[in-house]
């Protein structure tokens, strides 16, 4: 096979415990998002838009519905021959095999697929989050700082720095120093999980990680330390757009109402970026006589009677004649009866609220309802 210049490993093997019933049978970026999107859509949409055709999607939890969606790559036209997407869940060797102990282990499990296509560079992507990004720009950073790894970064609030790995950088941004999760961050500078490797460097490095008992096979706890203490040239990518990780159901919400308004912080209907979707072609929407819509993302095939405002509805949703949707979010094939009210919510695929239940409130924390549960009046 031709050496690519640089491929991609995609980490998708999420669970998303913290989202609760929305992963509780896909993993986190196999769940529906915007109406007609899957998160995962994101970074594959970042990887083609940015002419990067190898990828690799490492699986792990409830992996089905995301190697049924993502397919032969074919809606993010990544299906060319000598690249595309490949699917890599951990596999059994004839000395035994394991799950992913690790992001840096999951890599380190495929290195034959690197090996195989023998890039120059190395991308790492995480599958779980929302942002639009030329990762051509992050390689040619990468390549003008003859750098070793480029860590993509944004400032985030100080309170909220210890979730994350903290970069503190020269003028010239050059990594000093790194701190994974600091209870006391003496920078605000966090790492987006998105990593660019000098692909001989990254290989050499996962070697010696496996056989080390100490580590626990991580880029951020194990892999990035050791490289700033031998000396290697660290850098960061300051990155200034809309990124969001959606790792919590309340975040959730908020990234959703995101995509609303006349200005909205993340635009989904740009054409020279575009975030492409392997979602089913239906019908078109229908709107019945008394139906009354504002402020809403609404996808093919729902069916709306009833009034909804600032809310979004992903394919073959259902709102039946009299009921009231405030503010919500309803994933594949979610109803809503006949005189029900939901405010503050999240409804799962194929989820059912049915006629006359109130389900939620502005004031109380976000109600959600998991795939394929029915919400009865009474319960």
């Amino acid at each position: 096979m031709s050496k690519k210049e640089c491929v991609a490993m995609l980490l998708a093997g999420g669970q998303g415990s913290r989202l609760g019933v929305l992963t509780s049978n896909v993993a986190k970026p196999a769940v529906s998002f915007g109406g007609k999107f899957r998160i995962i859509d994101f970074p594959l949409s970042n990887c083609a838009n940015s002419g990067i055709d190898t990828v690799g999607v490492l699986t792990q939890y409830r992996p089905y519905l995301l190697h049924s969606y993502i397919g032969t790559g074919e809606a993010w036209n990544l299906d060319e021959r000598g690249g595309g997407v490949s699917i890599l869940p951990p596999f059994a060797t004839q000395t035994g095999g394991a799950w992913y102990a690790g992001t840096a282990d999951a890599v380190t499990q495929n290195l034959g697929y690197l090996e195989q296509n023998d890039p120059e560079y190395v991308l790492i992507l995480s599958g779980d989050q929302l942002y639009r990004m030329d990762y051509h720009e992050m390689l040619q950073c990468h390549k003008n700082n003859k750098a070793d790894l480029t860590v993509a970064v944004m400032p985030v609030p100080w309170e909220e720095a210890s979730r994350f790995g903290i970069m503190n950088c020269d003028e010239e941004g050059r990594i000093l120093e790194f701190e994974e999760k600091p209870k006391q961050p003496r920078s605000n500078l966090a790492s987006m999980g998105i990593y660019i490797f000098t692909a001989d460097l990254l290989i050499k490095t996962l070697k010696d990680d496996a056989v080390d008992p100490e580590s626990t096979h991580d880029f951020g706890g194990d892999i990035i330390p050791k490289l700033l203490a031998d000396g290697k040239r660290l850098f960061t990518y300051k990155f200034e757009g809309f990124w969001r990780d959606v790792g919590t159901i309340s975040s959730y919400l908020e990234t959703s109402m995101d995509l609303l308004g006349p200005e909205p912080a993340f635009d989904i209907y740009s054409s020279e970026f575009p975030i492409m979707s392997n979602s089913s072609t239906r019908p078109p929407a229908f709107f019945g006589e008394n139906a009354d819509v504002e402020d809403c993302l609404i996808d093919n095939g729902s069916q709306v009677f009833g009034t909804v405002s600032r809310s979004i509805l992903s394919c073959d949703a259902f709102i039946g004649e009299g009921a009231v949707v405030e503010q919500a979010v309803l994933l594949p094939g979610a109803r809503i009866e006949a005189g029900a009210t939901v405010v503050n919510a999240i409804l799962g695929e194929d989820a059912v609220v049915e006629a006359g239940v109130c389900l939620g409130s502005a004031d109380a924390e976000t109600a959600t309802v998991g795939n394929g549960a029915v919400v009865r009046k009474g319960e």
